[in-house]
């Protein structure tokens, strides 16, 4: 696909009536694999990139890093790829706006950007964030890129509210006011039941992203919901650390070798998903 189209075939995939199901990557095997499965698109997430290399999630990493990392993973597909930039490792417009310049030379289609400080604590002021979200739709049309921004809106996280009805009320007015500033999804991180997101579809007038997790509805429910987009954040990554922490448990045991090798892939089929020749 040309690297040029990428951003439009991304939007096109929250528009086109089917859950665009995105199960977050850290690395290109894992972006390789979803393209060889037949996913149309690949999200990264930032938690899963910082944790398998050692940090805490929140921009504990290096920009260069993060920005390494994501440049690798576009080289490794031809499918669209959008990034979870955090809170777009800046405070100021300029130093944002410079930042997302450097993500754009990476190859991206979309970010994820995100509303919020201390892991979600506190929330930027909808106005500013809203200026950010301006300034980031600003940069990639200058440079010819209708980059897809999904918006985060953190109000299910932050302290500072009194009830249910607070937060969902906080949460559409993020939504709106990003919409407005040039986002093309939001993704109110953080509920994933019924009865929120049936309120959330009929007062948020656009592509919505839901967080997987266990009390989420399924697919099916989401996709029926009118609920555009769904991510599984840094879920997949630690079910995978889940399952290595149990391994070296059980060879620390002197245990058998059955957990290792059950189910194992072997050589040839990895290779289906690496790249071939040499690192350029």
């Amino acid at each position: 696909m040309p690297r040029s189209s990428k951003p439009e075939t991304l939007l096109s995939l929250h528009h086109n009536g089917s859950l665009l199901i995105l199960p977050n990557i850290w690395n290109p095997i894992g972006a390789r694999m979803l393209e060889a499965k037949g996913f149309p698109a690949v999200a990264t997430a930032s938690a899963a990139i910082a944790e398998s290399l050692g940090y805490s999630d929140g921009e504990q990493i290096k920009l260069e890093t993060m920005l390494d990392t994501v440049a690798r993973i576009v080289r490794s597909v031809d499918i669209p790829v959008t990034a979870d930039f955090e809170a777009g490792f800046s405070e100021t417009i300029d130093a944002l706006q410079e930042n997302i310049l450097q993500l754009l030379d990476t190859g991206v289609a979309g970010i994820n950007f995100e509303d919020s400080w201390d892991d979600g604590a506190r929330l930027r002021p909808i106005h500013e964030q809203a200026e950010r979200i301006k300034a980031i739709r600003s940069i990639a049309e200058q440079r010819g890129v209708h980059l897809v921004i999904n918006a985060r809106a953190d109000s299910f996280f932050a302290e500072g509210f009194d009830s249910d009805e607070e937060r969902i009320e906080d949460v559409v007015a993020r939504a709106n006011a990003y919409i407005q500033a040039g986002a093309d999804c939001v993704y109110p991180i953080g509920r994933g039941d019924k009865e929120t997101l049936t309120v959330l579809r009929k007062r948020i007038p656009a592509p919505i992203n839901i967080l997987a997790n266990a009390k989420t509805i399924s697919l099916r429910e989401l996709q029926e919901l009118g609920i555009n987009r769904v991510s599984f954040g840094p879920y997949i990554f630690r079910s995978m650390l889940a399952k290595l922490s149990t391994i070296y448990d059980e060879i620390q045991a002197m245990g058998g070798y059955e957990i290792v090798t059950a189910g194992m892939l072997s050589g040839n089929d990895v290779s289906t998903y690496l790249i071939k020749g040499r690192e350029k």
